[in-house]
């Protein structure tokens, strides 16, 4: 989490730009995902909170995984959510930030430069004229950016039509909640609560062949779950034909990971079948993400 102080001297820097992006908020709305987009979020989400939604800082109020102060997320909201008054949900929160973070991208056009604009509300270009935090902070943010993958588990690809690519995510994708009845389960599939998942709830099964099937029409898809020490591994169909297994287990939990992503040359109408292959460890579904 970075120094609270330099973030609340950086606030009236940060508002004034805002105000500045409110004024072009047509344009950014629109925009193409940047590349590395997932990564550089999952990176940030990381250094400001290790990806905890419900983090607050007891001395500027920011609050969430992007650590964002509550002036920032009124007028944030407000433009990108369409109330100033939006409650500050895992989804609500992603929407921001990747509406946000894809503005200042295509203004600043350097991930270094928008890891810096985020902690201080500078548009600095020239690190030499940062600060020696600020160049640590933004130097976390790029060495795990570097280091993540776009797919929390790297499987065993069974097929060369499987594709890791997420550039086609943008902040317009349609997003299926767990209970979206574009999902077809078999076999038992259970309800998790914790205020970490997207709407507060996953649904995970168990057993060894139970199935999820989404069908859908887009250019791509996603599926957002947990990772963590007691998760299991799950097998990948693409249209009918097994392309991964997923190992979603890890030391450490994490509510909300991008546990595999797929994108087609075209849109069209497509299928994806996550089959549970590990017994008695839980798999879970916390969103879809269909690509329109």
């Amino acid at each position: 989490m970075p120094d609270v102080a330099g973030r609340l001297r950086a606030v009236s820097a940060a508002l004034v730009v805002a105000g500045v992006l409110v004024s072009i908020t047509p344009s950014v709305v629109q925009a193409t995902a940047p590349p590395g987009l997932e990564r550089f979020l999952y990176a940030l989400g990381e250094v400001e909170s290790g990806g905890n939604y419900t983090a607050r800082n007891a001395t500027s109020g920011a609050y969430g995984k992007y650590q964002i102060l509550p002036s920032n997320w009124a007028a944030w909201a407000k433009v990108y959510l369409g109330s100033s008054t939006a409650p500050q949900t895992p989804t609500n929160q992603e929407i921001v930030a990747h509406r946000k973070v894809t503005a200042l991208y295509n203004w600043l056009d350097a991930w270094p430069t928008v890891a810096h604009w985020w902690l201080t509300g500078s548009s600095e270009r020239n690190p030499a004229l940062w600060s020696s935090f600020s160049r640590t902070y933004v130097s976390r943010v790029m060495t795990i950016m570097g280091s993540s993958s776009d797919i929390a588990g790297s499987g065993t690809s069974t097929s060369s039509s499987s594709s890791s690519s997420t550039s086609w995510i943008d902040s317009r994708d349609t997003r299926l909640g767990e209970r979206s009845s574009q999902i077809a389960y078999r076999m038992t599939w259970s309800t998790a609560t914790f205020s970490g998942y997207a709407g507060d709830h996953v649904r995970y099964a168990k057993a060894t062949g139970a199935s999820a099937t989404i069908t859908f029409t887009g250019k791509g898809i996603a599926w957002i779950g947990p990772l963590g020490p007691t998760r299991g591994r799950a097998r990948i169909f693409i249209d009918g034909r097994a392309v991964t297994t997923i190992d979603l287990r890890r030391s450490t939990f994490r509510a909300r990971a991008l546990l595999y992503a797929k994108a087609f040359p075209s849109g069209g109408k497509h299928t994806m079948k996550i089959v549970v292959t590990s017994s008695d460890r839980p798999v879970a579904i916390d969103e879809i993400i269909v690509g329109t």
